[in-house]
């Protein structure tokens, strides 16, 4: 007996078998010499690389050996016919090679209305199963045309499908005529539902295709005729055009134009509906929409500003005082740099409320930031572009949100920043914290 992985021998088929295993080999070679008779039976578990008798099914396939050729890899590819349904009663012998008592499954010679029925609802099935399945040439309906008995006609349909060794083993092992037809209709059916839905998914997909490549060749055909007719480019790429008078209209600084400009020429050299032609879209809007050159006029009136302090916050002399040395400072030296001022107090005490104030004094707009939580370093500095989804960080966020580059900008929250092993948030900050470097600050995603 032979033990066999990833496939089943029904009766009556010729197979070729590959034999590697050396037990196997052994058995080979014994039977050649002898009677050219041997029993195969499927493994269990196709990856047990040498199985006992509890790894091996009890219904098997006694075959003779009508050639064997020794392959130059060491291993033996054999033509097997199937002969007929055993069951092995017990295994004589495990080593060198199995040998085992069998006793032949005969199959009754009568047929019966049930069994019938379910033969040429089979056949229906398999013809429907072979117009589907490409692999199947249509010559296959022929060889089952003319098979009379029907468990010989399941053996052989069960031959063709594509099926687990599972589900042919269970083809096998159903020895009843009635039961086998039963079983072969159940997994037909199921076979042909999911044949079904490759096929509509298939048509999909070439639609799509189609709809594609359709749409990018009239597109193409369109740009050369337009291109021949001399036709300006905001009747022949309207989407470009109105790009360009955005960056045009932007203000933008010079190496920002340049940058802008060139992402607009890579943007008109692909198709519309690639990938990297949405992210280039977005990283265009982000640099046409920053404020770049916008910004509201600030005023320095050191009693104005005690006043507003006074209206809005009872108490917190200190905290006043400190902020009217702040703006004497500037009134004096004339530098509106990207200085910073830190609040430190418990939760309620009035930080956001104050630097509210303080916008509402210099007639600035004003944005904050919360830091709170945050374990990223990109949540400062942006994602690259590279990255799906990726956007700038939350200065760069909330600086376009705000609509101008000189609000007051208070980042609540700080001493509440993690870090993991995305990095440190923090480091991330003093670039953004220091006032001879915040004025270049640089932004992963632009």
């Amino acid at each position: 007996m032979i033990p066999l992985r990833n496939i089943v021998v029904f009766p009556q088929m010729i197979v070729p078998l590959f034999i590697g295993r050396s037990p196997s080999l052994k058995a080979l070679e014994d039977t050649m010499a002898k009677e050219r008779m041997v029993v195969f039976a499927s493994q269990k578990k196709e990856e047990v690389e040498a199985p006992s008798p509890k790894d091996i099914s009890r219904i098997g396939t006694l075959s003779e050996i009508v050639q064997m050729l020794a392959l130059p890899d060491g291993t033996t590819k054999v033509l097997v016919e199937g002969i007929c349904r055993v069951r092995i009663e017990d295994f004589v012998q495990e080593t060198p090679y199995f040998r085992v008592n069998i006793s032949r499954i005969e199959e009754p010679e009568e047929i019966s209305v049930e069994a019938e029925a379910l033969v040429r609802t089979i056949i229906k099935g398999f013809e429907k199963y072979v117009k589907l399945n490409r692999r199947i040439p249509s010559e296959t309906l022929m060889s089952i045309v003319n098979v009379d008995n029907p468990g010989r006609l399941a053996d052989l349909i069960a031959s063709y499908l594509s099926l687990k060794v599972e589900e042919k083993q269970t083809i096998l092992e159903a020895v009843t005529v009635e039961k086998r037809l039963k079983e072969l209709s159940e997994i037909l059916e199921k076979e042909i539902e999911v044949l079904e839905v490759e096929k509509k998914l298939r048509g999909k997909v070439r639609k799509q295709i189609e709809k594609v490549q359709k749409e990018y060749y009239l597109k193409e055909k369109l740009r050369a005729i337009q291109e021949e007719l001399g036709e300006e480019e905001e009747y022949a790429q309207p989407e470009l055009a109105e790009y360009r008078k955005k960056i045009e209209g932007a203000k933008l600084p010079p190496e920002v134009k340049e940058k802008a400009t060139k992402e607009l020429e890579r943007l008109s050299q692909m198709p519309s509906m690639v990938a990297e032609a949405t992210v280039i879209r977005t990283y265009l809007d982000w640099l046409i929409e920053l404020p770049w050159k916008k910004k509201t006029k600030s005023k320095l009136d050191i009693s104005e500003v005690e006043k507003i302090l006074n209206q809005d916050h009872y108490g917190l002399e200190k905290v006043k005082e400190r902020i009217l040395e702040y703006f004497a400072v500037l009134q004096l030296t004339g530098k509106m740099g990207g200085t910073i001022l830190c609040l430190v107090g418990p939760p309620g005490v009035g930080k956001t409320s104050v630097a509210r104030s303080i916008a509402r004094a210099m007639g600035r707009k004003f944005t904050r930031v919360s830091l709170g939580g945050i374990r990223d370093e990109a949540e400062v500095r942006g994602h690259r572009r590279t990255y799906v989804g990726s956007l700038p960080g939350r200065i760069i966020q909330s600086i376009h949100k705000v609509g101008v580059n000189n609000p007051v900008f208070l980042m609540d929250e700080v001493d509440k920043m993690g870090m993991d092993f995305r990095g440190d948030p923090s480091a991330a900050l003093l670039e953004v914290l220091d006032p001879e470097m915040n004025k270049e600050f640089s932004d992963h995603y632009l």
